[in-house]
């Protein structure tokens, strides 16, 4: 069983607006309907990109899956409208404090439903979700190759929230200085349940996981048969 240590909280440190990752990646959803016809899709897109990647991105996706023209500039307004926000964010300032965060899997992808909830440094800027998602795969024998990307998505996708709010946080701070500076990410689930977790634990104490709370953190791994596929949203996420 793997034992994470937690030391008492240090003072924040203030960095510039990054993904807490190793490669900046901007996760990505699409959901576009026209005339009847829906395309849904999540992934994730390097921000130093030139725009004209995207084009080319919907145009080669409108085509692979022979959906209308009129996809295009559905999905080129959707990806652009993310990656203008994620952007919007660069140079700007953003507090960590706590540095283990619970995060949470709950996606259900083709035949595979997956639900699993572990413990993520947002201090180590080498992480890999993707990495991550591959080995979390192999150890549940987990072989469609769509669960890996969906998973790694999902934790980007919170990883994201986690930095966004942080920003925001900042921010507030620094219009009413007179104000003390408010909690990091004070109205995200995932930061609250961070700050129960240490309270939990205590200040020396180390995260391991108690046998009567194990199937709390055990993954769950189902399979839905064919028939019941086609009410499965293949990129319902977290």
């Amino acid at each position: 069983m793997k034992t994470v240590s937690l030391s008492a909280p240090t003072r924040s440190s203030t960095v510039k607006f990054r993904m807490p990752t190793r490669d900046n990646l901007v996760p990505i959803r699409v959901d576009v309907e026209v005339d009847g016809q829906r395309y849904r899709d999540a992934f994730t897109w390097n921000p130093r990109d030139p725009d004209s990647e995207i084009i080319s991105f919907a145009k080669r996706t409108a085509k692979d899956l022979k959906l209308p023209a009129s996809f295009v500039p559905q999905m080129l307004q959707s990806i652009q409208g993310q990656l203008a926000e994620f952007r919007s964010y660069e140079g700007q300032e953003m507090q960590i404090k706590e540095k283990i965060m619970p995060l949470k899997i709950d996606l259900r992808v083709n035949n595979t439903l997956v639900r699993d909830q572990f413990l993520w440094d947002i201090g180590n800027l080498d992480s890999d979700p993707e990495e991550f998602a591959r080995t979390l795969c192999d150890d549940l024998n987990i072989t469609d190759p769509e669960v890996g990307p969906a998973i790694a998505v999902s934790i980007r996708e919170q990883l994201y929230e986690i930095a966004s709010q942080s920003v925001s946080a900042m921010r507030e701070a620094k219009v009413s200085k007179k104000r003390r500076a408010p909690e990091f990410a004070s109205n995200s689930k995932a930061m609250n349940n961070a700050v129960d977790m240490f309270k939990y634990f205590g200040s020396k104490g180390s995260v391991i996981r108690k046998r009567k709370e194990w199937y709390l953190y055990a993954p769950v791994v189902d399979v839905v048969p064919n028939e019941e596929v086609v009410v499965v949203d293949t990129t319902e996420g977290a």
